[in-house]
């Protein structure tokens, strides 16, 4: 287990690593740059930089927590890439039915491995369930999520590159919107965040805005700690009630 930086969790669960690129969001993806650097380190499990690979040593980490802990999982990774053997996620799941007083966010880019793997299958009361939505084109995504019966469900709307549009959130209970960080970032408009706000606030799905990211409110590009994570004039830190949705 990891303590995370990442300010809508507590810790870190890799029980993979590595991943592909497959759509714009991936472009600067923050997690190769952070494997090639353990990689430089000589980091166990990171002798081939970010290529996918299964760590079983790393499946009982939950099960020697004690104190009740929100897990990322996979912030190495994408726990649903195609290289993924639907065996070993029966592991990771059943880790995670077997440690209930924990709670774990999974994340994917990959929706359509995602609804393959839990056809026929529930999904643990424990986990919160999400798909990414940096662009348009891929708004699909939330479709695919809705359908599947997790109790809650999110969006992760980061790093947000463009206006989305209009969203269907349906039995989504949680928005994440961000902005890209690094020296490289692709700016975020500000009324592309606002309006992504107001949808959340017209259809009761509770809104967490992450950061600006490298480019600041005012277009100008510095460190993203000086943008600050304020929005309309205030942090959005909302998190869905999940005792009420079980």
């Amino acid at each position: 287990m990891k303590h995370s930086k990442i300010e809508w969790t507590e810790a870190t669960w890799n029980p993979s690593i590595g991943c592909d690129k497959v759509s714009a969001g991936c472009k600067l993806c923050y997690a190769e740059v952070m494997a090639h650097r353990l990689q430089a380190m000589g980091t166990p499990g990171y002798e081939n930089g970010f290529e996918f690979k299964i760590l079983p040593s790393r499946l009982d980490v939950p099960s020697k927590i004690k104190k009740p802990t929100m897990f990322f999982v996979n912030s190495m990774s994408d726990l649903f890439h195609e290289q993924m053997p639907f065996e070993y996620l029966d592991k990771i799941f059943n880790k995670i039915r077997n440690t209930p007083h924990h709670t774990y966010q999974i994340l994917t880019k990959r929706e359509e491995n995602l609804a393959k793997y839990f056809q026929g299958k529930d999904v643990p009361d424990n986990v919160w369930l999400g798909v990414t939505v940096e662009i348009a084109k891929v708004k699909h995504r939330i479709d695919v999520l809705r359908n599947i019966g997790a109790n809650i469900r999110f969006i992760s709307i980061e790093p947000l590159l463009e206006h989305v549009g209009e969203l269907d959130l349906t039995d989504i209970h949680w928005v994440i919107v961000g902005g890209e960080s690094g020296h490289k970032a692709r700016p975020m408009q500000p009324s592309w965040a606002v309006d992504i706000q107001r949808q959340c606030e017209e259809q009761n799905v509770s809104f967490f805005f992450k950061q600006w990211g490298a480019w600041g409110a005012d277009g100008i590009k510095r460190n993203k700690k000086a943008n600050g994570r304020f929005l309309l004039g205030k942090e959005w830190n909302n998190q869905p009630e999940y005792e009420t949705i079980q």
